[in-house]
């Protein structure tokens, strides 16, 4: 495993940013995801600041971050963990306020979320920054990096809203990056579109403290998070993070009532052992509820680790059928184009009411949310 800083990475900017959206290549397939009306991609100055939420003074012009698990203690003129919240003479602030650097009209079951609005369509959007450092992040090339070294388009909320309703997107995804480094956004953002009665949904790795996650829930419409696995080993070495947080984070989104489903990216020899998934898969029916969807993931070589084979699909096979014999009742099998198990069956009488390929709907068989056979309610969210 290569051990490169984000100071390495930085040092890398110039033979990878080759003068285009970084972010917008990788969440949007290479081509022109939105159009903004003329508005430009820009790179190289230092954003804007607004001052950010949830964080504390400590004296000599150091604050203390509470946004996230990682409580970062910052002096004077320097950024914490996710190098977009900066102290400036002892006030902390965010560079990364409406510095979008990717935005993509998405359907829903690319984030995947598989029991929200299927078959809609969400404007997905997201800005530099992270607060963990995952060796295989999928689009490293915007969370790794600062909002100046990354090109970036300024979008302020009320914006966002009118372009999720321009595109007949019902729902805005915070994605691609880390939403919650860019938290003070991306509430803004919810609130405005709510206005126009699109919804919100953050796609999260679930690392932020319980305060500011319980003012964001009533905005938003549905949450996905990234489990990384069952395992505080793995979150510290992996992905310089740690495993009770996010826990305790989706321990109270599950309290919450908001609508929630998980992904666990299985990667080859780090976090597919049986029996601590077995572990895992109970204690999200024990905490989150039998309903929650879980989706396995197969694992690609990517960023820092690429030292690893893909995932066999014979393993995310084994491990969906322990998490349905430990009693979860929607688990699905993701990156394996075609695989059956992409698909929603009714938990009552096994009739396909979703059947899906890739990220398209071949058929969507649910009334009203019911099974069309026995009248079974499916759990999710399936109207607006």
């Amino acid at each position: 495993m290569t051990c490169w800083s984000r100071r390495d990475m930085a040092k890398l900017f110039t033979l990878a940013a080759c003068g285009c959206a970084l972010g917008q290549d990788r969440a949007g397939g290479g081509r022109p995801a939105v159009d903004l009306g003329g508005l430009k991609f820009k790179t190289g100055a230092v954003p804007p600041a607004r001052e950010a939420r949830y964080w504390e003074p400590l004296g000599d012009r150091k604050v203390r971050c509470k946004l996230c698990p990682q409580e970062c203690v910052v002096a004077d003129q320097e950024r914490g963990t996710c190098g977009v919240r900066e102290n400036r003479e002892g006030k902390y602030y965010t560079l990364a306020y409406s510095q979008v650097c990717s935005t993509h009209i998405d359907p829903i079951e690319k984030k995947p979320l598989f029991h929200y609005l299927p078959g809609t369509t969400a404007l997905s959007i997201a800005t530099p920054g992270c607060n963990m450092e995952c060796q295989y992040c999928q689009n490293w090339q915007i969370s790794q990096f600062r909002p100046e070294q990354v090109p970036c388009v300024d979008l302020p909320p009320a914006r966002v809203a009118a372009l999720a309703r321009q595109y007949a997107s019902p729902t805005v995804a915070y994605t691609y990056s880390e939403p919650v480094v860019f938290y003070e956004y991306m509430y803004d953002v919810a609130v405005e579109a709510r206005k126009l009665g699109i919804g919100s949904v953050m796609i999260s790795n679930g690392y932020i403290q319980l305060e500011p996650l319980r003012k964001l829930i009533p905005v938003l419409s549905a949450i996905k998070v990234d489990f990384k696995g069952f395992s505080e080993d793995f979150y510290a070495k992996v992905c310089r993070g740690h495993l009770k947080p996010v826990l305790d984070a989706l321990a109270a989104i599950a309290a919450a009532g908001i609508w929630l489903e998980l992904v666990m990216l299985v990667i080859p020899t780090l976090n597919d052992n049986l029996e601590e998934n077995r572990k895992m898969f109970r204690w999200v029916r024990q905490n989150l509820g039998d309903q929650v969807p879980l989706h396995l993931t197969r694992f690609h070589p990517m960023y820092k680790l690429q030292n690893l084979p893909p995932t066999p699909v014979a393993t995310l096979e084994k491990l969906s059928a322990e998490a349905r014999q430990v009693g979860l009742k929607f688990v699905y099998v993701g990156n394996v184009y075609g695989h059956p198990e992409e698909s929603t069956r009714c938990p009552s009488c096994n009739r396909m009411l979703i059947q899906r390929v890739g990220f398209e709907i071949v058929q969507n068989a649910l009334q009203d949310g019911r099974c069309p056979s026995c009248q079974t309610r499916l759990p999710g969210v399936f109207g607006r």
